[in-house]
C-alpha cells in the first residue's frame, strides 16, 4: 500500500513538472510573438511615413524621379513581404528599403532648400527614429527567439516541446548587400 502511494506521488510530481515545463514554453513562445509584433508596429510606421516623405520632397527633387520611384517600389515590396509573413522575405525587402532610404537621405545634401524645409526635416527625423526603433525591436526579437529556440532543444524541455509540437522560430535578419561586401581600404596617400 505504501509503495502504491509512493508511485502515485512520483507520477503526480512528474505531471506537475511536465505542466511547469509546458507553461514555461508557452510563455517563451508568447514573448517571441510579442517581440515580433513590436517589429511589425515599427515597420508599419515606417511604411506609413515614406509616402509623406516622398510627397514632401517631390517638388524639390525634380531630377531625382528615379530615386523617388525606387523608394516607392521598395516600400511596396516591403509591404507585400510583410503581408505574406515570410521572415526571410521581409528581411530582404526591409534591407532594400533601408538602403534606398539611405540614398534618398544622401541626396538631400544636394538640395539646400530641401534641407531648410522643416516638414521634410521632421519627416526625416521621424524615419530615422523609426529605423532605430526597428533595430532595437529586431535585437529584442532575436534575443527572445534564441532563448525560446534553445529552450525547445535542451533536455528535458525538448521532450515536452516535441510532444506538443513546439517549433523553432526564424531569426529576423535584414539583408543589406552593402553589409556583406568587404570594404576596400586604400592606404595610398
Amino acid at each position: 500500500m505504501v509503495a502504491l502511494w509512493i508511485i502515485l506521488g512520483i507520477i503526480l510530481l512528474l505531471i506537475i513538472f511536465a505542466i511547469g515545463i509546458y507553461n514555461s514554453l508557452v510563455r517563451e513562445k508568447m514573448q517571441v510573438k510579442n517581440a515580433w509584433s513590436q517589429i511589425d508596429v515599427q515597420i508599419k510606421r515606417r511604411h506609413d511615413l515614406i509616402p509623406n516623405l516622398v510627397n514632401a520632397v517631390k517638388g524639390y527633387m525634380k531630377y531625382e524621379k528615379e530615386t523617388l520611384t525606387q523608394v516607392i517600389e521598395a516600400r511596396a515590396k516591403a509591404v507585400s513581404a510583410r503581408d505574406k509573413g515570410d521572415l526571410k522575405e521581409i528581411g530582404k525587402a526591409e534591407g532594400e528599403l533601408s538602403g534606398i532610404l539611405g540614398r534618398l537621405f544622401a541626396l538631400f545634401e544636394r538640395y539646400p532648400d530641401l534641407k531648410a524645409n522643416q516638414n521634410v526635416m521632421a519627416l526625416q527625423e521621424e524615419l530615422t527614429n523609426t529605423e532605430n526603433k526597428i533595430s532595437f525591436a529586431r535585437q529584442f526579437y532575436n534575443d527572445m527567439t534564441m532563448k525560446y529556440n534553445t529552450s525547445i532543444q535542451v533536455f528535458p524541455k525538448n521532450i515536452i516541446a516535441g510532444m506538443f509540437g513546439f517549433r523553432p522560430f526564424d531569426f529576423f535578419e535584414v539583408e543589406k548587400p552593402e553589409e556583406r561586401e568587404v570594404p576596400e581600404v586604400d592606404l595610398n596617400v
